[in-house]
């Protein structure tokens, strides 16, 4: 304590930023970063707070005296980088910019909240504290942690948003120095930022932020492609410069002819966004059209709206480049929800390039770069509380209500909530709804009002009957039919995208099963009763597991819906001679049953035998002798040799193989990050992996004969599958055969592109 009272002492010097003469290495890294950060801060237009940033910096840096990253450096190297993150790329304030240098002193030092609140104040304590209680990370060991954490994170927004703000600050500083950590860790951090820390980042307007956290994640994923595309990115800048210099000419003059103050730049697409491309149209990069937009940012003229500027400079484009007509996005009138404003249009540039074009004002260039909660809550007399922002906060408070959800089915439902392309849809009123892309009838009839969701029976899209699964589009006038005999049911679950109307059938269904289940153990005792056996748990379970079902509430709720008839005499059932033999065998089946199916997602039973311990400083070695007895591959991706992998031990000690880029494996980094290690392939020579090829290409006469012959005689490949679409002169086909690694594959793609009139030839999952 004597050390406490002693450092509170300290900070009341007049003259806070003396240093001694002679700095070692360290503190002459530290004094500069925080120098940075104060350079930082004068440049922006918040009120000048240097002293109360000097004090939370000293403060800090005597909290963590002495402490290092794993990377070597100071740990107060890291709260001063998120803290110039949150002022230089963020835009907060001073406090802001306090609660970033102290965010870790609560939870790695002695000091306490109350400690922070006395020296700081209330409003840095808070959010300090909001920060301490989901330091953690969003994931912690145990599932039920994880939704426990994640709603304690989403909660704070309501009560400071700021505590995000910092917290995904903190995550992109983490992303710059995880070149320190363990691969098996790496893809743990890397998997939860691209599965939650990115989406938020969109959804809050920190759309750079965004972009660099994709790529980082993607970095460390498939260091492979991040490296191949950089490299094209960069073998084509000079013919990307030279059609940006031919399209912008002509404009720059039109547009210097208005007085206009503006800059005009091109801005190329994130190799990740580039790479998800190439994966969703399964096309290769040269067939990337979209690969740099060009930018327009002007400065507002006096006495002009800047909405009615945007749309003269949409004029000068459109009277030198033909436009296409299907692109034109205003968000110029009606903003995103998380703030973000401009006109896009996509035109026909020079040498037949499809180009598009964004254009704002400085002021919407400012809020989509720094996010538009930075400044709508935070700017003196401009409180705006009735935003497109808060309600989707209240959207999220709402899921939160929810009692105890399963934690991956709770983070999949949030992250529902966190799309960026929006559709709005009017009430026959002329109300406008904002909904998801995607979203459907009975998502808009929830949107509207829970009762209405639940007694939905169809709706009329611009006066057209149309089923509860329609998908909507922008500019749909949506009527909703209801009736009050109508109730939730469970294919409703198949169709609907948003999370409220996810959330509010779930629940529903859950409480109709549970009345369900309450109904038809009331039968099954009574057919006990009657046959005088005592309804007892044993006797029950041995007449579920006769008519195949390993738990109580399913047989219950079989028997409610009808699916299952009970004799009339239940004793006789139960005095079988075979009946201990059929049991058995029944109950084995069905576990191990459970078990196949969990494999895939690598979920097992536990077991109590003690389980082997892997070196996660080292990759696991795939070797093909030890296949299906160390290790397996899962069915929901179905790795081959050479494919970027990584493993999960499972509860009996095994690994299960995933592909890197699998959605199952996605989930499994971000909520069992412990459990995951990297792994790396030996040589597979016997051994042969399913592998399924897609085609695409001019229909002529013997093509499909050739494409077969190579497979088989050329590379000596076993074909299980093939199925080929003609229509209009061009097919597609898939062929479904067994080779050894990766390498066949790159080879086969290599050789069967060279056949006259193919057009593309790729990889595919099954």
């Amino acid at each position: 304590m004597d050390d406490k009272n002693n450092l509170k002492n300290t900070l009341h010097l007049e003259d806070t930023e003396k240093m001694l003469p002679a700095l070692t290495p360290d503190e002459q890294l530290i004094k500069d970063e925080f120098d940075g950060l104060i350079e930082d801060y004068l440049k922006t237009n918040h009120r000048q707070k240097v002293e109360l940033i000097t004090r939370a910096f000293n403060f800090a840096n005597q909290a963590h005296a002495g402490v290092k990253r794993r990377s070597g450096e100071p740990y107060i190297m890291h709260p001063i980088a998120v803290a110039r993150i949150v002022c230089r790329e963020i835009g907060l304030g001073s406090t802001s910019i306090c609660s970033a240098l102290l965010h870790d002193v609560v939870e790695d030092t002695e000091y306490t909240v109350e400690d922070i609140k006395g020296m700081f104040g209330e409003k840095i304590a808070q959010i300090v504290d909001g920060l301490t209680k989901i330091s953690g990370g969003i994931f912690a060991a145990q599932a039920s942690a994880q939704a426990e954490n994640f709603r304690k994170l989403l909660l704070t927004m309501n009560d400071d948003i700021r505590v995000v703000l910092i917290k995904i600050a903190d995550r992109l500083h983490n992303m710059h120095t995880l070149a320190s950590m363990p691969p098996a860790k790496q893809y743990k951090i890397a998997g939860e930022t691209l599965y939650l820390y990115a989406p938020m980042a969109h959804r809050l307007g920190l759309f750079s932020i965004k972009s660099e956290l994709e790529d980082l994640s993607f970095k460390y994923e498939h260091l492979d492609d991040y490296n191949s595309i950089q490299e094209k990115l960069i073998a084509s800048e000079t013919d990307r410069n030279a059609l940006f210099n031919k399209f912008s000419k002509p404009i720059d003059e039109r547009l210097e002819k208005m007085g206009l103050k503006y800059e005009m730049r091109a801005r190329v697409k994130s190799v990740y966004s580039i790479w998800n491309k190439m994966q969703t149209k399964a096309v290769e990069f040269e067939n990337i059209y979209d690969i740099f937009a060009v930018r327009i940012i002007f400065e507002p003229m006096p006495g002009m709206d800047e909405k009615k500027l945007c749309w003269d400079i949409y004029s000068v484009i459109t009277d030198e480049y033909d436009i296409r007509p299907d692109r034109i996005r205003d968000w110029v009138s009606r903003p995103k929800a998380n703030g973000y404003q401009a006109l896009h249009l996509t035109v026909m540039g020079p040498e037949g390039h499809w180009m598009e074009v964004q254009i704002r004002s400085r002021r919407m260039d400012e809020i989509a770069e720094k996010g538009f909660a930075a400044h709508w809550k935070y700017k003196e007399n401009a409180v705006e509380e009735d935003t497109e922002l808060d309600k989707w906060l209240h959207t999220i408070t709402e899921i939160l209500e929810r009692p105890d959800p399963n934690a991956l089915d709770f983070l999949d439902t949030i992250k529902l909530n966190l799309f960026t392309s929006e559709i709005f849809v009017f009430t026959p009123k002329g109300d406008i709804k904002t909904l998801p892309q995607r979203a459907t009838a009975l998502d808009f009839a929830y949107a509207l009002h829970t009762n209405i969701g639940n007694h939905c029976v169809g709706a009329k899209v611009n006066h057209r009957l149309v089923p509860l699964s329609h998908q909507l589009s922008s500019g749909d006038q949506v009527e909703i039919l209801t009736s009050r005999s109508q109730n939730p049911q469970p294919e409703w679950l198949s169709f609907v995208t948003t999370a409220k109307a996810r959330t509010k059938i779930d629940s529903i269904l859950r409480r109709t099963r549970k009345e369900a289940i309450k109904a038809g153990e009331a039968k099954v005792i009574e057919v006990f009763n009657r046959g005088q056996v005592e309804p007892n748990v044993h006797n029950i379970e041995r007449v579920a597991m006769y008519f195949g079902f390993a738990k109580r509430d399913d047989f219950f709720y079989s028997v409610q819906k009808g699916d299952v008839i009970l004799p009339e005499n239940i004793s006789k059932l139960l005095k079988e001679k075979k009946d201990n033999l059929l049991f058995k065998y029944v109950k084995q089946a069905l576990r191990m049953g459970n078990k196949n199916a969990k494999e895939s997602q690598g979920q097992h039973e536990s077991t109590s035998e003690e389980k082997p311990k892997f070196d996660k400083s080292k990759p696991y070695v795939l070797k093909e002798e030890a296949l299906a007895r160390n290790y397996v591959l899962a069915e929901c991706c179905k790795p081959i040799p050479g494919d970027d992998a990584l493993g999960f031990v499972n509860d009996d000690g095994n690994v299960v193989v995933h592909k890197r880029s699998c959605p199952i494996a996605m989930r499994l980094k971000s909520s069992f990050g412990e459990r995951i290690i990297s792994t790396e392939w030996s040589s597979h020579t016997t051994a042969s992996f399913e592998a399924t090829l897609e085609l695409k290409g001019i229909d002529t006469m013997g093509v499909l004969s050739t494409i077969t012959r190579i497979i088989s005689e050329e590379f000596n490949v076993n074909i299980q599958r093939i199925l080929v679409d003609s229509k209009d002169g061009v097919f597609e086909g898939k062929i479904k055969m067994k080779v050894h690694d990766v390498e066949d594959i790159q080879k086969l793609c290599v050789r069967l592109s060279k056949i006259e009139n193919i057009k593309s030839v790729g990889r595919v999952a099954d």
